[in-house]
């Protein structure tokens, strides 16, 4: 078996999405006072690679607390859209190029090698995102949820969130932001968890994305 961790550290100055707080980690604890270590953690719901539910976008409807365990683990496919220039949009077509294989898959991840950009500005610039009719799709389809190696699942400069009200209108499904290392999972189906910590009523949670293949 390997195992691929898809996960990006949690840290003092990491990138958050702009106009979200930074996330906070201070010792509360330490050897020498107190005999052990503790860290106090302040962030946001939805920082580094983290997951959203419908209820980040809609009152009343499901949080991640909400959806059975089941929703967080499941085959997944990478879909390769490294080659698309700044502002493209990734078509259905792109999709659909991989056949059966994107049936079968409960998680749809797009890899556009953005993660490489992670801790510099330009990690906010204008990644490729989904157009009108792959969305359109993957709504219509059997997914658990879909994921980026991008810092959103609209444009950076689109606050209206768009695509977000779109994918959630309908749908009890869950959008992954911020994962990394998507080139290491080649172009077949492979087994996935994107566990979020059980937050009561949760609009959003960070999660540890892991893959791995019976290689």
């Amino acid at each position: 078996m390997k195992v691929f961790d898809l996960t990006h550290h949690l840290a003092n100055g990491m990138p958050v999405y702009p106009g979200t707080a930074s996330p906070s980690f201070t010792t509360s604890n330490t050897y020498e006072t107190d005999g052990f270590k503790e860290t106090l953690i302040q962030m946001s719901t939805h920082t580094g690679t983290h997951m959203d539910p419908p209820a980040h976008l809609y009152a009343g409807r499901t949080t991640l607390d909400q959806f059975p365990a089941s929703q967080f683990i499941g085959k997944a496919l990478v879909i390769d859209c490294r080659d698309l220039g700044e502002g493209a949009e990734i078509t259905l077509e792109r999709i659909l190029s991989y056949g059966q294989k994107a049936s079968d898959a409960d998680f749809l991840l797009f890899n556009l090698g953005w993660d490489k950009r992670w801790g510099t500005e330009a990690y906010f610039g204008d990644y490729a995102c989904l157009s009108e009719d792959a969305l359109d799709y993957i709504i219509a389809g059997d997914y658990k949820g879909i994921g980026f190696d991008v810092i959103g699942l609209d444009p950076i400069s689109d606050f209206n969130l768009t695509r977000h009200k779109k994918l959630f209108k309908g749908r009890d499904i869950v959008n992954i932001e911020n994962l990394r290392d998507l080139d290491l999972l080649g172009d077949d189906l492979f087994w996935f968890s994107c566990f979020p910590l059980r937050l009561e009523g949760a609009d959003g949670s960070p999660i540890r994305a892991i893959a791995w293949t019976m290689d």
